[in-house]
């Protein structure tokens, strides 16, 4: 877990390392990073579950580096642990793969899997210390995709600022450029946070969006007004000017619609993490598969955190109890949480995903880019409660 003052995992760069068992991929890690991460050994398979590390990586700031299993693990978990890999290779923003020699086709069919992703792929040589055929890898790999591998060793640390030199160079198109409001405010204009203290909301602390959402229109250098629910009404009373948005937390959205000035805008947390971490026109898209649901239709709900569910849960609870008064008590609903997102989307008439905070924009649009292949609307929890309580086409939303 993060700590108070740290970068949250989902607003860090993923770097993941790749490439066959022993192949040097976690004493590269070590090396790059300066601290020992990952385990090290001649045994085949010592890396089994990824291991995520978060450091500054100068200059790329706050990253997380993954140390993968091999993925031709031949153990009894390796299926098992190539499952891993590929969940882990969902969440990558740029991908290093470590060659050991001139048979590649497994390191190649990798490299295909992130071209189709637009994942960039840094190719690295190893041990470069102890080996002599180095030319030789790189001229095969040259023929094979036009690139050239940085020829490293983790022994003497050859090679590592040219990692981080690439590293900048493959940085994703406007990365760091992300905004979670966008333009919907600027300098001096007034901004209401409705943000109600629940049992939901965790002891002594704000909820991670709130944080990072707070954190930003203080950088933009706005005015701003934090108010719990049951103090709404009375703080907009003191106001001599109606705020220019009011940001809700999307379970009382009926109740700040009711109560909101005319001329202010409204949205949610949710739905301003929809756009920042996900599709948010695919979400509004999404959305109209609500109104065709009916008692014997079938939805996924998708939670990326794995807390222990808590009374009236918005997940867990409230949206499923909001979906069933309005289509039929008999509706199946399935719960998913964390990483669990099933590969086979088939009987879903509708995919229903938190905001994503906990992981980064790369991973939410992996499980986009699945419903979306698979021909199955996706939509929100603050679009969703948008939708249901008939407000969807009043809530604004991030333009970039």
């Amino acid at each position: 877990m993060a700590g108070l003052n740290e970068t949250p995992s989902g607003n860090r760069l993923h770097i993941g390392v790749f490439g066959k068992t022993n192949s040097g991929k976690s004493s590269f890690i070590n090396r790059f990073s300066g601290q020992n991460i990952s385990i090290v050994a001649d045994v085949a398979g010592t890396t089994t579950d990824p291991v995520y590390k978060a450091m500054e990586v100068y200059p790329l700031g706050p990253c997380t580096l993954i140390d993968t299993a091999g993925f031709n693990d031949e153990t009894e978990l390796g299926g098992e642990r190539l499952e891993k890999t590929k969940l882990a290779a969902e969440k990558t923003d740029i991908a290093i793969i470590l060659l050991t020699d001139t048979d590649m086709d497994e390191e190649l069919h990798w490299y295909e899997y992130f071209r189709e992703k637009k994942t960039s792929v840094i190719w690295v040589i190893g041990k470069a210390d102890i080996r002599n055929d180095t030319e030789k890898i790189n001229e095969k790999l040259y023929q094979q995709t036009g690139q050239h591998a940085v020829i490293v060793s983790a022994a003497t640390g050859a090679g590592m600022d040219q990692v981080r030199k690439e590293l900048v160079r493959n940085l994703p198109e406007q990365y760091g450029a992300s905004s979670i409001l966008g333009e919907l405010v600027t300098k001096r204009d007034l901004v209401m946070l409705v943000m109600p203290q629940d049992i939901q909301a965790p002891k002594g602390r704000l909820i991670l969006p709130q944080v990072q959402t707070l954190r930003e229109l203080l950088d933009k250098k706005c005015l701003v007004i934090s108010v719990t629910t049951d103090q709404y009404v009375e703080a907009l009373s003191h106001l001599t000017e109606a705020p220019k948005l009011i940001i809700t937390d999307s379970q009382v959205f009926a109740y700040v619609y009711e109560h909101k000035p005319e001329n202010s805008m409204l949205t949610s947390f949710s739905v301003l993490f929809a756009a920042y971490k996900g599709d948010i026109e695919y979400y509004i898209e999404g959305a109209n598969a609500i109104g065709k649901l009916n008692g014997e239709s079938h939805v996924l709900i998708a939670e990326c955190c794995t807390h222990a569910p808590l009374k009236e849960d918005i997940g867990r609870e409230k949206i499923p109890k909001m979906l069933r008064k309005r289509y039929g008590e008999t509706m199946k609903i399935d719960i998913v949480s964390g990483t669990d997102f099933p590969d086979d989307l088939t009987g879903y008439d509708l995919i229903i995903q938190c905001g994503g905070c906990m992981f980064n924009r790369k991973y939410i649009m992996s499980r986009i880019d699945h419903a979306k292949e698979q021909q199955k609307p996706m939509t929100n929890y603050g679009v969703t409660i948008a939708y249901l309580t008939g407000i969807l086409d009043k809530v604004v939303v991030p333009r970039f």
